[in-house]
C-alpha cells in the first residue's frame, strides 16, 4: 500500500511522499503494539517469583494463530523461553529458564507466564508476542528490573601511628551486591578524607566501597566513626559504629616520689604506669648505680623501698615493653636527713567556700533581725490616728441640722465666746459639744486671750459661764444696736456651771455665731 502511494506521487513532491509513508508504517506498527497489552515495567527480587501478563485486544476479524515470549537480556541477543499454539500446546525451548517458566492460563487469549526462583541474572527484556491473520505479528514488552538490597558491613583497619603525618585508611565501609547501587557517608571524626569505589557484578549488582583515610596519632585509638549506608529499596538508612585501631608503643610514666625519702621512712612506693596498643607484655626495673638496693623489693610494676637508706639515694629506670617495641622512663630519688613537714594551706576551694558561708550567714541575720524590727514597730503604732496631728472633727446629725437651716443677714459685733449647755433649738447660738475629746494641749494662747485663765474647771472666764440664749427675731426687731452689754445681759444671769471634765481629756471648740 505505500509503494503504491509512492508510485502515485509527482517527481516534483517526492520528498513530501517519503515523510507520510514514514507516517503510516509508524502509525500500522503502534496500532500493532497497542493490540497487546502488557505492563511496561516489573520489578523483582531474588529468589521471588513474578508474573509477566499478556493479553491480544481482538479488533475485527483477526484471527490468532500462536503467542510467543522471548527474552533479551541484552542489547541483540534474542531467545525464545514459551511458546503456545492451540493445536499443539504448551512449547518450552532450551532456555535459562527451563522448569523455572510455565504458562498461567495455556490460552491464547491469556498467555501470561510465571518465573519461579528469580535470580539477578533474569533481568532484561520480555516479549509477548502474537502471529495473526490477516494483519501479521503483534507484540507487546515488559521489561524486567531486578533489585538486590546491599549487604552492608564495616570494620576498623588495625594501623600504626603516623610518624610523617601521611594519611592511611583506617576504617573500611562495603555496600556489596546491591541493585540500584547504595550511598555511603561517615559522621563522627573530623578531619579525615572518603575514598569511595563501586564495582559492577556480570549479574549488574554494584558493590560500593568506601574507605576513610586519617593520619593516624595515639590519641586516636579507640575513637568511634560511624558509617551511614542508604539504598532506595532498604528502608532506613543503616549504620555502624567501628573504633579505631591505632598500635603505639608504650606511653611510660612513674609515679610515686614525693620529694620527702628521709632516713628511716618505710614502705616507699614508686609505680611504673604504662599505656600502648598492643597492651605491654613485661615491666622491667632497674638502678643507675648498679645492682638494686637490697632494701627494694620489686612487685611487677611496682617498686617497693622497705626501708629507705643512702642505697636508694639513686635513679631508677622502669622499661615497658610490647610488639611493637620497648619504651622507658625513669625518676631520681634524693634521700634527706630528717622528715620534711609540710604545713598544711587551706585550699582556694575551702576558703572561696568559707567566704560565701559567712556571707550566707550574715545576710540570713541581717533579714531576721529586719523582720522582727518591723514586726514590733508596727505593734506598736497599732491601727490608730498619727501622733503629730488631731484627728478631723466628727461630723453629727445636729450639726447637718445646723448647716441646712436657712440663716438672716449677718450682724457684725463682738461677743464672748461661750459653751452652750441647752438643747439645740430655733435660737442662733449652737452648742459644739459633739466634736470629739481629745488629749490635746494647743490651746494655751486661746485661753490666755480671752479670759487669761484655764478652761473647764481652771480661773473663770467666759467660756465656763453658762450660755443665755436670745432669740433671733427679738434681735432682728429690736432698734438698739447690738452690743457687748447687750449680749452680758442675757448671759450673765445664770451661774457658771461645774466642770465635769478633768483637763487634757477634753476639747472645746470656739462658738459660732450666725
Amino acid at each position: 500500500m505505500a509503494r503504491d502511494y509512492v508510485k502515485r506521487c509527482p517527481l516534483s513532491s517526492t520528498k513530501n511522499c517519503c515523510f507520510v509513508t514514514a507516517a503510516i508504517l509508524l502509525i500500522i506498527q503502534a496500532a500493532s503494539c497497542q493490540r497487546v497489552k502488557v505492563v511496561p515495567e516489573v520489578e523483582a527480587y531474588p529468589t521471588a517469583s513474578v508474573d509477566l501478563r499478556c493479553q491480544f485486544v481482538q479488533g475485527g476479524d483477526t484471527k490468532l494463530t500462536q503467542v510467543s515470549w522471548i527474552w533479551e537480556p541484552v542489547e541483540g541477543q534474542r531467545d525464545n523461553i514459551a511458546v503456545f499454539h492451540p493445536t499443539y500446546g504448551e512449547s518450552f525451548p532450551p532456555s535459562p529458564f527451563n522448569g523455572r517458566v510455565s504458562f498461567v492460563a495455556g490460552s491464547l487469549n491469556n498467555p501470561s507466564i510465571t518465573i519461579t526462583n528469580l535470580t539477578m541474572s533474569d533481568a532484561g527484556r520480555f516479549t509477548c508476542e502474537y502471529a495473526t491473520y490477516p494483519i501479521g505479528n503483534a507484540q507487546g514488552t515488559t521489561n524486567l528490573v531486578m533489585l538486590a538490597k546491599s549487604k552492608n558491613s564495616a570494620h576498623a583497619v588495625t594501623v600504626q601511628a603516623s610518624s610523617d603525618g601521611r594519611a592511611v585508611v583506617v576504617a573500611r565501609c562495603v555496600a556489596a551486591d546491591a541493585k540500584p547501587a547504595a550511598n555511603i557517608n561517615w559522621l563522627g571524626l573530623p578531619g579525615g578524607t572518603e575514598n569511595i569505589t563501586a564495582v559492577q557484578a556480570p549479574n549488574h549488582t554494584v558493590t560500593v566501597t568506601s574507605e576513610y583515610q586519617l593520619a593516624p596519632t595515639a590519641s586516636d585509638n579507640g575513637k568511634e566513626l560511624t558509617c551511614i549506608v542508604s539504598q532506595r529499596i532498604q528502608g532506613p538508612p543503616q549504620s555502624f559504629t567501628v573504633k579505631l585501631s591505632i598500635e603505639y608503643l608504650p606511653s611510660v610514666t612513674i609515679v610515686g616520689y614525693d620529694q620527702n625519702w628521709y632516713i628511716g621512712r618505710t614502705d616507699a612506693v614508686l609505680t611504673c604506669q604504662a599505656d600502648g596498643n598492643p597492651a605491654p607484655t613485661a615491666v622491667t626495673w632497674s638502678a643507675v648505680s648498679g645492682p638494686m638496693p637490697d632494701t627494694v623489693q620489686i612487685d611487677d610494676n611496682k617498686l617497693i623501698v622497705r626501708k629507705v637508706d643512702e642505697s636508694v639515694n639513686t635513679t631508677f629506670v622502669c622499661e615497658v615493653k610490647n610488639r611493637l617495641g620497648v619504651s622507658k622512663n625513669q625518676v631520681t630519688t634524693t634521700v634527706i636527713e630528717q622528715r620534711m613537714v609540710t604545713p598544711s594551706v587551706p585550699s582556694t576551694v575551702g576558703i572561696f567556700g568559707g567566704i560565701i558561708a559567712v556571707l550566707l550567714v550574715l545576710v540570713i541575720v541581717g533579714g531576721i533581725i529586719f523582720f522582727i524590727r518591723k514586726r514590733k514597730q508596727n505593734a506598736e503604732n497599732g491601727d490608730g490616728p498619727p501622733k503629730h496631728k488631731p484627728p478631723p472633727p466628727m461630723k453629727t446629725s445636729r450639726s447637718t441640722e445646723m448647716l441646712n437651716k436657712p440663716l438672716p443677714s449677718p450682724v457684725k459685733t463682738e461677743v464672748t465666746e461661750v459653751t452652750e449647755t441647752q438643747p439645740l433649738s430655733h435660737r442662733t447660738y449652737y452648742e459644739t459639744s459633739g466634736e470629739p475629746v481629745t488629749d490635746l494641749d494647743g490651746c494655751d494662747d486661746y485661753e490666755n486671750t480671752v479670759g487669761g485663765g484655764a478652761a473647764n474647771g481652771g480661773t473663770h472666764n467666759a467660756l465656763e459661764e453658762s450660755a443665755q440664749y436670745v432669740d433671733s427675731d427679738e434681735m432682728l426687731n429690736s432698734d438698739a444696736p447690738l452690743t457687748n452689754s447687750n449680749v452680758e445681759g442675757h448671759l450673765g444671769d445664770q451661774g457658771a456651771p461645774a466642770s465635769t471634765v478633768a483637763r487634757g481629756e477634753s476639747f472645746v471648740s470656739a462658738a459660732m455665731y450666725v
